[in-house]
């Protein structure tokens, strides 16, 4: 029996989970090789006070800012050896259980939390052994072979490692885990070499108190942009919060104040707003999202259109028609997403292994087609065609019918939905509120 080989690019979590349940089914799949980019596992869960580039020239990973708290139940609970609990994939309905052997543990982490949960699950599983640190991978390349009764696709992975060493692998599959939150996206402004203040992505920032009593203009009111914001407030900072949807009727600490979205920069050096509203400012923060970016990769050799915020054509958002033994786990936005990992893993590995059997090429092609089309004929921009948002449940429940593993606890829905929903109500305290998982279809709010 054929095992099949398989490269890992990234040890964050979508790429631990990868090699977990790659090492579970040993009948199947040779050990996996992860490449990882950083000395350390966790991705952008692993916090680190540097920006820009790192001493060897590479650009900064992360973009985990200080203080960020993130929703337990959409991770997976840490696991503590002397509960005896060991940590399932992240995402596993089973990992929900953990909750109540931590009772001491708030439902929002601090990030260190999270990070110490992957590295648990690193250990616990045993994936440390098959991960390659400070490696780069350089070029991931498909390699054809023809016979008159099959094509087969094999795939070439060069890589580099801290010594200056180079080496091409070939593998029978890749997985593409690398994260698509380390590439900032700033569009452009008229005139923004006028600004004479400091100007910087959220990717590069990690906390408020630099910015104490200045004026900040933070473009952008979605996660990052709201929560920056707030912090920002609680320094003294007067922040001018810039973005083109209707205005947020959540209660907003006083320090903030909504504007449409930025126009241009006069100059003298001023910022002119769509309302016409001008105002001067010492910041301005770009909290407008990160590009899909993919140096390794040869997109129309792939057959894969790559932009800033769009890829495509991927069949049930994971692997292009065209080569459907490459795997990009955790390309849709606005989900939970280790549970989404997690199932987007166990679908891909049944692809490999056979209990999945693909539509044809142009089955595929025509399937990715229509669903995008519906998106932009619903009045879907371009830029947000892979924001899954409600559609994430069924998506996951489509792909755990058809791989045959169990699907998410209807918990985890519930859960996230009413998180989402206090978010709403209560923008700056929503992670006071502590929640007790009762069984995989209820949960109850906990009191202080």
């Amino acid at each position: 029996m054929k095992l099949w080989r398989v490269a890992v690019v990234g040890a964050g979590a979508a790429g631990l989970c990868v090699a977990r349940h790659i090492l579970s089914r040993p009948n199947s799949f040779a050990l996996p090789v992860v490449f990882e980019l950083t000395d350390s596992v966790g991705g952008t869960w692993c916090y680190d006070e540097r920006v820009g580039t790192y001493e060897n020239g590479r650009p900064v990973h992360s973009s985990m800012y200080r203080d960020l708290r993130y929703l337990n139940g959409c991770v997976a609970n840490r696991a503590n050896k002397s509960t005896g609990c060991r940590p399932q994939a992240p995402g596993d309905p089973r990992s929900l259980r953990l909750t109540t052997c931590h009772p001491h543990l708030n439902s929002f982490l601090p990030h260190q939390e999270v990070q110490k949960y992957l590295e648990r699950y690193c250990q616990s599983h045993n994936i440390r052994p098959h991960v390659r640190f400070s490696t780069v991978v350089e070029k991931v390349e498909p390699v054809v072979m023809t016979t008159e009764d099959d094509k087969t696709t094999q795939w070439e992975v060069t890589s580099s490692d801290s010594s200056g060493c180079w080496k091409t692998e070939t593998f029978d599959s890749v997985f593409i885990c690398s994260g698509h939150y380390s590439d900032p996206h700033i569009p452009q402004i008229p005139g923004i070499e006028n600004f004479k203040g400091q100007v910087l992505h959220s990717h590069s920032y990690r906390y408020a108190e630099p910015f104490s009593g200045q004026s900040v203009v933070v473009l952008g009111a979605r996660a990052s942009g709201l929560d920056i914001s707030i912090e920002l407030t609680k320094v003294g900072a007067k922040v001018i919060l810039s973005h083109r949807h209707p205005p947020l009727t959540v209660p907003l600490p006083s320090g903030i104040q909504q504007s449409s979205p930025v126009e241009a920069v006069d100059d003298n050096g001023r910022i002119r707003f769509e309302d016409g509203s001008v105002s001067e400012a010492e910041v301005l923060i770009f909290c407008t999202g990160y590009n899909f970016r993919y140096p390794f990769l040869d997109a129309a050799q792939l057959g894969l259109e790559i932009q800033d915020h769009f890829v495509s054509p991927l069949y049930r958002f994971l692997l292009p028609p065209e080569f459907p033994s490459l795997f990009f786990i955790g390309m849709c936005k606005i989900i939970c997403p280790f549970p989404n990992f997690n199932c987007q893993v166990q679908f891909a590995l049944a692809v490999l292994d056979g209990t999945v059997t693909l539509p044809s090429r142009a089955e595929m092609e025509g399937e990715v087609w229509r669903e995008l089309q519906a998106k932009r004929e619903r009045g879907v921009q371009q830029r947000h065609l892979l924001v899954m948002d409600q559609d994430q449940w069924e998506y996951c429940q489509t792909l755990a019918q058809a791989a045959g593993f169990p699907p998410l606890a209807p918990v985890v829905r519930s859960l996230y939905e009413e998180v989402w929903q206090q978010r709403k109500i209560h923008p700056e305290h929503y992670r006071r509120l502590n929640y007790r998982l009762i069984s995989d279809t209820e949960w109850e709010l906990k009191e202080d």
